[in-house]
């Protein structure tokens, strides 16, 4: 196999899905998709054919296999390092990876209470103090990168990088769940929804015929 090859779930719920995708989308990498949909009774066997973990994401390349959204998006900065999918300046890097472990390992109650479902309008629902303790966290990062870096274009960097790739999902769940925002946030939120790839994955997640009870924990998606 010498072409990328990406396996994912489905687009309305998975999130991390939408991450590695997401920035292969936007730097222009041709590639490959392999769509599975989740928690069905063939979902873990089919996984398997590709990942020792059964999860997605999952990156086929030139016989190699890498799993997890984070562990990708690294793998592609490193075999395309012309594409800069990571701040050039040393400190912005460093900073953007930080965000993005951050992103990767925390904000649970937020996952849990509202997770992503592209489809649904759920204003309001999943809003308890601890979500909003995890809102509160993600809205002063992005105020604060947006701020340091306005110069530079709309991203939390300015250009696009893999920390954007990371939080796009939480912008789907604060559309969904009508999250009310500071102004900065706000326009974070409407550069992420502009962009073109963002479009398709939520038109590809409305046309998609399945429902996962687990993430439809307040009503039917419309």
């Amino acid at each position: 196999m010498t072409q990328l090859t990406l396996v994912i779930g489905n687009k309305n719920y998975s999130s991390w899905s939408l991450r590695p995708w997401l920035a292969l989308k936007q730097f222009g990498v041709q590639f490959d998709e392999i769509r599975i949909p989740l928690y069905t009774p063939e979902t873990t066997s089919k996984l398997r054919q590709y990942s020792p973990s059964a999860k997605v994401p999952v990156l086929l390349h030139n016989n190699q296999t890498i799993w997890d959204s984070l562990a990708i998006c690294e793998y592609l900065a490193e075999e395309f390092p012309h594409l800069h999918l990571w701040s050039e300046d040393k400190i912005a890097r460093a900073l953007a990876r930080s965000i993005s472990a951050e992103m990767h390992s925390g904000f649970q109650n937020l996952r849990q209470n509202m997770p992503m479902n592209c489809r649904a309008k759920l204003p309001g629902k999943g809003l308890t103090l601890e979500v909003q303790k995890d809102i509160d966290r993600i809205t002063s990062i992005w105020q604060e990168f947006r701020q340091k870096f306005a110069a530079d274009g709309d991203m939390l960097f300015g250009k696009f990088t893999i920390a954007d790739a990371m939080f796009a999902p939480v912008v789907l769940r604060f559309v969904t769940y009508d999250v009310q925002l500071d102004s900065i946030s706000r326009k974070y939120v409407e550069t992420i929804l502009e962009l073109p790839a963002i479009q398709d994955w939520i038109q590809a997640a409305k046309n998609e015929t399945e429902v996962l009870s687990q993430y439809e924990l307040y009503s039917n998606p419309i």
